[in-house]
């Protein structure tokens, strides 16, 4: 599989495309200082409130909302471990363990959603969080979620800072290696030698350490080690709220996270991002500096890759199939729906082949979407019902398959007799449709407005009562042109039953700059008749 690493800088915009036989299979945008991402940054903050209700507390990092911290990111030590094992490796393995597993992102509702204990919610940690946070406390942490929609980030107080190919923890003493490199010597070779060079922190070798040579290793870790010197140091003279260590930029964080053995090109637009990339390529991956080439077309670059085109097509509600069927994926605060429909495609033999072919599309589309627009949190997919058990199985084992090249940390349950699929998906940043789109101003990002019809019937009712408030006074109503023009054509006889009722004249106006479903009553002669002209 052929796979190439695009990146589109300008000055107020950093776009990153990561595409597989040609198709986009990732992207992350960054925008500005006040776009650019915060996770990985390291604060000193102060802590603001303890919540022993919900085992957490809100920390003040300097931003708009306060951050969440919850317990378990601040003891534990071993889930912590687990968790970067995890991060580090990619792990392919998603029998996932229920420390493994995210929290609801809204924990104030934790207490309504004790069924999620079900899906791995871990058990309460032993300590409570009053016994080891008081409000006015000081901490070092680092954002674990960036902030989503109306709530703040998450933090932990596990430091961890991701080299190419090695991951550092500050607070745990684990030695790890990914479970992506299998061959036994080579994992001794690296565990023997983070043993000799880890000085009492933890390090766990990412899947890039396979292979690397043992100066490449010690030199990474010593980077490392002195960059947690760094920012203690930094720490140590300042004053909460700060922030004492800023993450990579979006070129650099592609690099190292993005830019493995699989990516035969990385390609930029940017001479100065070109230079800064090759000289980050030339100290950790010299091997790889081939690959790195700077992009001069007179089109520009997402458009020559077709990366524009998949991008208006991850913001689609409905997905078409190669075979005429689709999903439709609709998103909630709570959680995502995905329906499965057969659409246009009607098979040849009989209804059970055609759900099932439908549904296997379906899962290898579903995954790829998942992946592309960072969908997270509670997921519901809602296959076409199958007959047989066997399908069901085949359907529920091709989800597995098909997520296993997914970074983001699932857990699925098996499919209901109803075709229904419960996953989970971790998310540590917003999904393509949050960052590249804002809820509609008009319908205030329902989807849906009161019919026309009954905006009219509405404004009878209201009329009825404002005569209440102004007795004996004419009303004048203004509406938008077309519930005006609906009014005078369509609703001609009830205005006048109407005005004969309240016994006064009513005035339709018509207002260009009022919304579809607003009313402005107000007392006063008409200023002109009624005329449908």
């Amino acid at each position: 599989m052929s796979s190439d690493l695009l990146i589109n800088f300008r000055p107020y915009e950093t776009r990153v495309a990561l595409l597989e036989n040609g198709t986009l299979v990732e992207f992350q945008l960054e925008r500005g200082a006040q776009g650019a991402g915060l996770l990985g940054n390291v604060y000193l903050g102060r802590v603001v409130r303890v919540l022993p209700g919900l085992q957490a507390a809100f920390v003040d990092i300097g931003l708009e909302k306060a951050a969440f911290l919850y317990v378990d990111d601040l003891d534990c030590q071993d889930k912590e471990f687990n968790r970067l094992l995890g991060d580090a490796t990619n792990d392919d393995d998603r029998n996932l363990r229920p420390d493994s597993l995210t929290f609801p992102e809204d924990l104030t509702e934790l207490a309504e959603l004790a069924e999620l204990t079900e899906l791995g919610v871990p058990e309460p940690p032993k300590a409570p969080i009053e016994s080891l946070l008081t409000e006015g406390q000081e901490l070092l942490v680092q954002v674990s979620k960036e902030p989503m929609s109306l709530k703040g980030a998450r933090v932990t107080t596990h430091v961890s800072l991701p080299g190419r190919r090695l991951v550092f923890m500050a607070s745990i003493s684990h030695l790890g290696v990914s479970r992506r490199i299998e061959d036994e010597t080579e994992r001794k070779r690296l565990r023997d030698l983070l043993d000799s060079i880890s000085g009492g922190y933890g390090f766990i070798a990412r899947t890039a350490a396979e292979g690397a040579t043992d100066y490449e290793i010690q030199a990474e870790a010593n980077f490392l080690i002195q960059l947690w010197r760094k920012i203690n140091a930094e720490a140590e003279k300042s004053k909460a709220p700060a922030l004492v260590h800023l993450e990579l930029d979006a070129t650099l964080k592609a690099l190292r996270d993005l830019f493995t053995d699989q990516v035969e090109r990385l390609i930029l637009d940017d001479p100065g991002q070109f230079a800064k990339a090759k000289k980050f390529l030339e100290a950790f991956v010299p091997t790889q500096t081939p690959a790195l080439t700077l992009y001069e077309g007179s089109e520009p670059l997402f458009s020559a890759y077709d990366v524009e085109t998949d991008l208006a097509r991850a913001l689609n509600r409905k997905v078409w199939l190669k075979s005429g069927g689709y999903v439709v994926i609709d998103s909630t605060e709570a959680l995502t729906v995905i329906d499965v429909n057969t659409g246009r495609y009607v098979g040849r033999h009989s209804f059970e082949e055609t759900t099932l072919k439908t549904n296997l599309e379906a899962v290898r589309e579903i995954a790829y979407q998942l992946r592309l627009r960072n969908i997270g949190g509670l997921i519901v997919i809602d296959f076409i019902d199958m007959k047989r058990e066997v399908n069901r199985e085949r359907v529920f084992a091709a989800l597995q398959e098909s997520l296993r090249r997914d970074k983001g940390k699932t857990k699925i349950l098996p499919m209901s007799e109803l075709g229904l699929i419960e996953m989970t998906r971790k998310r540590t940043r917003e999904n393509i449709d949050r960052l590249l789109r804002e809820p509609c101003f008009y319908c205030q990002g329902q989807g849906y407005l009161l019919s026309r019809v009954s905006v009219f019937h509405q404004a009878f009712r209201q009329m009825e009562m404002a005569a209440l408030d102004y007795p004996g006074r004419p009303l004048t109503l203004s509406v938008h042109p077309s519930i005006r023009d609906l009014i005078l054509f369509e609703g001609r006889a009830a205005l006048e039953d109407l005005e004969r009722r309240l016994q006064r004249p009513i005035a339709i106006l018509a207002d260009e700059s009022l919304h579809l479903e607003a009313l402005v009553i107000e007392p006063g002669s008409p200023k002109s008749k009624n005329s449908a002209t």
